[in-house]
């Protein structure tokens, strides 16, 4: 049930893949998803050099058999300091099955990658973004749409949208993100054209997730209004929960604040030590507007099975309407 050209490509029971959350997105949480039937993510940025990157991946692949895959998260831009290549090394001799990437176009590195065997799916926020993606040859795209945490791109334009535009518009496999959190959504990304979901905010909340446990009791009790946008003068537009570090960066950028002041707030080792520490106030804290959906802390097992369940469930009971109409 669900088979559809993504669990063929990747190898995956289900089309569900677990979101390249910073920080989270350890082994511990990945094999739990691999093992659970989707793609569990490693962050690669989240380990600092790479000997621990290198330690992760294989402690991973003591955990768990299944596929699974490293994100690269790269800036607009090439600066100084970027560590693309670096992990790319790792990658390629650790012989990774999938690499997942954002930010920067991929294409200078997208051969040796499809030499070595390796899988790339490319995050975009918009379809013309998606078509650029298809056409350097990715083995397929993550399409974000306005609801997602993280960085819903510049357009401002619901998954309700994107999806089915995707889908319309290239060939390869579409996986949607943004506002997919449990059955009914991952369904009705499907109907819409995806071949799998992403998921980030509803991992979040799950006893595998290295997250302190007052950040995942956060994520349960917020509302779909308890997030909002950030970052939108230094054009990295970011979705995250309401709190007093997201308010001042806000407040900030309205003030014409310059990046090196901005830092000082959203500096990503802010938000590693509030996510050891439970911080509810002092960090930007990552997360979609779907957090008003998670309603309890379960572990990643039970929330895929539940997912997968509940479609199935769903498509009955649609089955049963449409045939009594």
């Amino acid at each position: 049930m669900f088979s559809t050209r993504l669990t063929h490509l990747l190898g995956i029971k289900y089309p569900i893949i677990q979101g390249g959350l910073q920080w989270l997105a350890t082994a511990q949480l990945a094999s739990a998803v691999s093992e659970a039937g989707g793609l569990g993510i490693i962050s690669g940025l989240t380990f600092p050099d790479q000997n621990s990157l290198r330690n992760e991946i294989r402690r991973m692949r003591e955990m768990t058999k299944k596929p699974f895959g490293v994100n690269l998260s790269m800036l607009p831009e090439l600066q100084k300091g970027d560590r693309t290549e670096e992990i790319l090394q790792v990658v390629l001799e650790e012989k990774v099955p999938v690499l997942e990437t954002s930010g920067r176009n991929p294409e200078p590195f997208i051969q040796k990658l499809k030499k070595e065997g390796v899988k790339i799916i490319h995050k975009v926020p918009s379809v013309r973004f998606a078509k650029k993606a298809e056409s350097i040859g990715v083995d397929a795209v993550i399409i974000v749409g306005f609801e997602c945490g993280g960085h819903p791109g510049m357009d401002d334009v619901t998954s309700m949208v994107l999806i089915p535009i995707a889908a319309e518009s290239i060939h390869i496999p579409v996986i949607a993100g943004g506002g997919i959190a449990n059955a009914r959504g991952f369904l009705a990304a499907l109907t819409l054209g995806a071949e799998g979901v992403v998921m980030g905010t509803r991992f979040v909340a799950t006893h595998e997730c290295p997250a302190h446990l007052r950040i995942k009791e956060w994520f349960v009790k917020a509302r779909e209004t308890d997030t909002m946008t950030i970052q939108r003068s230094i054009l990295n537009t970011a979705r995250v929960i309401k709190n007093k570090a997201a308010e001042k960066t806000l407040s900030m950028e309205q003030r014409g604040a310059t990046l090196e002041e901005l830092m000082t707030v959203i500096s990503g080792q802010i938000g590693k030590r509030a996510f050891e520490e439970g911080d509810l106030e002092g960090a930007i804290i990552p997360c979609g507007q779907c957090t008003g959906m998670v309603n309890d802390i379960k572990s990643v097992k039970e929330v895929i099975e539940e997912i997968i369940q509940g479609a199935q469930s769903i498509l009955l009971t649609l089955n049963s309407k449409l045939l009594n109409n």
